[in-house]
């Protein structure tokens, strides 16, 4: 009787397993990298000059009649907006592929927990559209713009815990120096100290997450020059 041995995995197999997309980890820190870069710009676009640049906290007339008065300008930030959510995603699966070596369970916990924040803020964007709908009903247009806030500010938590596993997995990896992998993870705490201040106080006003931005644009500059570095297949 012939006995068939399957062949034992191939080096090209193993690298599928852990690298689902076919991204070399170079590849991987590149997209990341670039798709973070697209995203500060449109973010600050979107926040500053198009949503906050017409909403008058308070004062829900005004704001309305600012919508009213630009309303392209308020549509083209919550594009931007969306764009940065699935910007969010595309760089879920970048960050997944770089650090899937240090550790596939973590790296892919990682990428979920992203994925899911992108999809968390999807939703809490529905609600600037709702209130474009309301601007005949100032109250209603201004209580939707709230609604956003707080649903997004909820879903920066899930953002903070994939800030943690990224920092985590930067201190394993050997390859991202450790102040880095430090600094991702005391942003992530900021975040997640947000939620907790907002929970236990409801006048809080988010603040800790905005010190990560440190942490943040370092890991940028590390994926762009530091991931060139990194293995091409």
């Amino acid at each position: 009787m012939t006995t068939h041995l399957l062949p034992a995995p191939t080096a090209r197999a193993t690298r599928f397993a852990l690298n689902p997309v076919r991204w070399s980890q170079r590849t991987g820190a590149l997209v990341t990298g670039t798709a973070l870069t697209a995203m500060v710009f449109l973010a600050v676009f979107a926040n500053f000059v198009a949503i906050n640049g017409l909403v008058t906290v308070d004062d829900a007339r005004k704001t309305a009649d600012a919508i009213s008065g630009s309303p392209m300008l308020w549509i083209a930030g919550i594009a931007a907006m969306y764009i940065v959510a699935l910007l969010d995603i595309v760089a879920a699966v970048g960050t997944t592929v770089v650090f899937a070596p240090v550790s596939r369970a973590v790296s892919t916990g990682a990428g979920v927990t992203r994925i899911a924040f992108a999809v968390w803020f999807m939703v809490a964007l529905g609600q600037l559209v709702v209130a474009f709908t309301h601007l005949d009903a100032p109250d209603a247009a201004l209580s939707n713009i709230a609604a956003f806030t707080s649903i997004w500010h909820t879903a920066l938590a899930l953002f903070g815990v994939h800030l943690l596993l990224v920092g985590y997995l930067s201190i394993r990896s050997g390859f991202v120096p450790k102040v880095f992998g430090i600094l991702i993870g005391i942003a992530g705490l900021g975040y997640i100290a947000d939620l907790v201040g907002t929970l236990l106080s409801p006048g809080f006003a988010p603040t800790f997450g905005l010190f990560g931005f440190v942490g943040e644009t370092a890991m940028i500059f590390w994926l762009l020059i530091g991931g060139r570095r990194l293995p091409r297949n």
